[in-house]
């Protein structure tokens, strides 16, 4: 077009600054028609030469890390189902790609499998991270669900990673335990409290309805008193079906083995919360955090909803992880389980965590154990008053030596009144009440160590929950939720790692 310009203009300077002209022409003609505001580009206009893909996704975009994390895998080694194509049927999905698509899912808040199917026709990013492939939404599920073994394990190569990066220097964590949502209402869990109450209701539903009849038979006869009479028996019949259900129910109920069942996922469990008189119907989930950079070490799904047996398992789990013959653990005093604390120590494991008072003596205004100084070289307590309480006799009780220990003066003693009701104050020691006595010192010296934890480990809880949303597991049973979180996990410390060291050096450092 220029050219055919150029051959009708006369003026030699003319011929050769056209293409100036036209330029500034165009963009008068822009300038007068946007007014000050900025103008797209035009849809219909077609380019000379087709963008580059890649050009569209920038160097430090963190979906360049999830990429060459996953070409990094041995997917077949992780145990990934379809790493060597079929001879037969139709061209299958890589596994590599759809772990790309779960990883950036589950980074960007997306777990859904259908909503993954819709940001693989229209996010540029995914576009980019799957070579415009678009996978149904089936074959994203049927992925996630078949390969819950490997996905997890691709949880713990990332972890390995951050070691190798220098980011698990210090062998130090803190534990601890939250409550995740299942998908199981409420109504659908049943406990025998729970069906108690809902037997109580019932009865006084029926008897309510039953009182209503009998007035109802007093009245003179009439076509609304008829109605209301066979509305009445209508729900009687309901009533009597519901507690037929119930009576089935609680049967279930009592033959199972902690007594307790779901109806929508059978794994998930009742557990108590924080808040007074809430609970939720979930799985209880364990972590063992960094104390320095805040990374997940390890994490572990179970439906027991107390925390009391669940120390020694993932302390050991975190030492094991970090490759350290020594390993410092902080958790909360739900945690305080002689057995357990044993255990760490014998490990190599050293515990700080506090002891919960379980004793009525300090509530009723009287001396409680603690009140009580060991001698370790006599092998007496020392009681408040100075007197010696000395060792008479052992006893076994759950599998662990007591050794029982009083004295014969607390009849004459000034402050029996404030020390026991009973004939003597006895003091019962375990036999190996020294492990726990160190940890209480080692708490004394370190009082901030509580502090340090909840700094540590609530904010991987809060971060993983916000990301969930309200629903938190989308998964039903314990091994596809375990790995639901396993995702969840990678994507959190995923995240972590790109915000301490950046998106760059983390590429660098999969790439080595």
């Amino acid at each position: 077009i220029i050219r055919s310009i150029r051959s009708y203009l006369f003026c030699p300077w003319l011929r050769e600054n056209v293409l100036d002209f036209m330029y500034l022409f165009v963009f008068w003609v822009r300038g007068k028609s946007m007014k000050r505001f900025l103008v797209g580009a035009d849809r219909g206009q077609s380019t000379l030469l087709p963008e580059c893909l890649d050009e569209w996704i920038d160097e430090s975009n963190p979906v360049r890390a999830v990429d060459a994390f996953v070409d990094a895998l041995d997917l077949g080694k992780l145990g990934f189902e379809g790493v060597v194509p079929e001879v037969t049927g139709r061209p299958s999905y890589h596994p590599s790609a759809l772990l790309k698509l779960y990883i950036y899912g589950y980074l960007n808040r997306v777990q859904s499998s259908r909503r993954l199917e819709r940001e693989a026709g229209r996010n540029l990013e995914v576009i980019w991270l799957l070579g415009r492939l678009v996978p149904d939404d089936k074959t994203i599920a049927d992925f996630r669900k078949d390969n819950g073994s490997a996905i997890r394990k691709v949880c713990a190569q990332f972890v390995a990673l951050c070691r190798d990066m220098g980011l698990l220097t210090k062998a130090s964590v803190a534990i601890d335990g939250s409550k995740f949502k299942a998908v199981n209402n409420r109504d659908r869990n049943f406990t025998r409290a729970k069906v108690e109450r809902r037997r109580a209701q019932l009865e006084e539903s029926v008897a309510r309805y039953l009182s209503q009849l009998d007035t109802a038979d007093l009245q003179e006869p009439s076509e609304a008193l008829a109605a209301k009479t066979a509305h009445l028996k209508e729900k009687l019949a309901k009533l009597e079906s519901e507690m037929q259900r119930l009576a089935a129910m609680e049967k279930q109920m009592l033959a199972s083995p902690d007594q307790q069942i779901s109806l929508t996922d059978p794994d998930s469990r009742s557990m108590a919360t924080s808040g007074r008189g809430s609970g939720v119907v979930g799985y209880n989930v364990q972590v063992a955090v960094d104390i320095k950079n805040h990374l997940i070490v390890t994490h572990e799904v179970t439906n027991v909803g107390s925390d009391r047996s669940q120390l020694a398992n993932v302390a050991n789990g975190a030492k094991a992880v970090l490759q350290t013959d020594k390993l410092d653990a902080v958790a909360d005093r739900g945690y305080f389980n002689g057995v357990e604390i044993l255990a760490c120590d014998r490990a190599g494991i050293t515990v700080t965590l506090p002891k919960p008072m379980t004793s009525g003596a300090k509530l009723e205004g009287r001396c409680g154990k603690q009140d009580f100084v060991y001698l370790p070289e006599e092998d007496v307590y020392r009681c408040p008053a100075g007197e010696r309480l000395t060792f008479h006799y052992v006893n076994e009780e759950n599998g662990q030596k007591l050794r029982r220990y009083w004295t014969n003066a607390c009849g004459t003693c000034a402050i029996k009144h404030r020390c026991t009701t009973g004939k003597e104050r006895r003091i019962t020691r375990w036999e190996h009440e020294h492990v726990l006595e160190t940890v209480q010192r080692r708490l004394d010296e370190n009082p901030q160590a509580m502090r340090q934890r909840r700094e540590t480990v609530e904010h991987p809880f809060g971060t993983l929950k916000m990301r969930m949303g309200a629903t938190h597991f989308l998964m039903k049973r314990l091994p596809k939720v375990a790995t639901e979180m396993a995702l969840h996990v990678l994507a959190y410390n995923l995240t972590r790692v790109m915000n301490i060291v950046g998106v760059k050096p983390l590429l660098a450092a999969i790439r080595a």
